[in-house]
């Protein structure tokens, strides 16, 4: 038995589990967004500036402000699958306003949260309160110490990568994190579902299959939690 199949064999990947089955859903009109779409529109979000957060809607948010019946629900679920609770150190990779911190700052008195990402704009129009826990950075070298948090969250981030970025960023992911990581990522089941998926995107670089990115948190060692996200 060669080495690379006893590394397989040893590997366990991590949870599928739906934590963010109480954020709001939204109806979309796929079909609309995929005719008003150019690769220019796609150029512009992937800057992640105000024109992704706060301009057009085509490239992006068309408004992004803080409301708490987004994360608000969200919290207790996570707050009970990972025992979040005074003292515990929770980090979000691409927390853009840090609209969820703030939740998780009001719904778990005491608790310790820091935020990056990679827009300057997202950082300097977060809340007055929120600054001072938020930091501009890339995923692909998190500016904190081996084993620093107790939950490592990436919510729709991850995918914004590709190639050895993409790599690199669930390895610091993992690396950052000495205990929980849960991420989620841009997926399709079936042709149809690959096709909605592709209309919708904006600013993913990387889509896969679940099977592939099953597939794929093997082969990077990623044995973190995880789920989809499918318009």
């Amino acid at each position: 038995m060669d080495n690379n199949h006893q590394v397989t064999e040893r590997f366990q990947l991590g949870r599928e589990v739906d934590l963010l089955e109480h954020y709001p859903k939204s109806k979309r009109d796929i079909a609309a967004r995929s005719d008003q779409k150019t690769e220019s529109d796609r150029e512009i979000a992937r800057q992640f500036g105000k024109a992704f957060f706060d301009g057009d809607r085509r490239h992006g948010y068309g408004g992004f402000h803080y409301h708490p019946r987004f994360w608000e629900p969200v919290i207790p679920t996570l707050q009970e699958f990972y025992d979040l609770k005074a003292g515990s150190r929770v980090l979000d990779v691409g927390c853009a306003k840090g609209f969820m911190l703030f939740d998780i700052l009001r719904l778990i008195p005491d608790i310790y949260v820091r935020g990056l990402d990679i827009s300057a704009y997202a950082i300097e129009q977060a809340m007055p309160e929120m600054k001072p826990y938020l930091t501009e950075g890339n995923a692909t070298d998190l500016p904190y110490e081996d084993d620093a948090f107790d939950l490592v969250i990436s919510i729709n981030t991850l995918h914004n990568l590709e190639g050895a970025a993409l790599a690199q960023a669930f390895s610091e992911v993992t690396r950052v994190s000495r205990k929980h990581t849960f991420i989620t990522v841009d997926a399709f089941r079936n042709p149809e579902e690959q096709e909605a998926m592709l209309a919708w995107n904006l600013t993913a670089k990387t889509i896969k299959s679940i099977d592939d990115w099953r597939a794929y948190f093997t082969e990077v060692g990623y044995a973190g939690d995880f789920y989809w996200f499918m318009p």
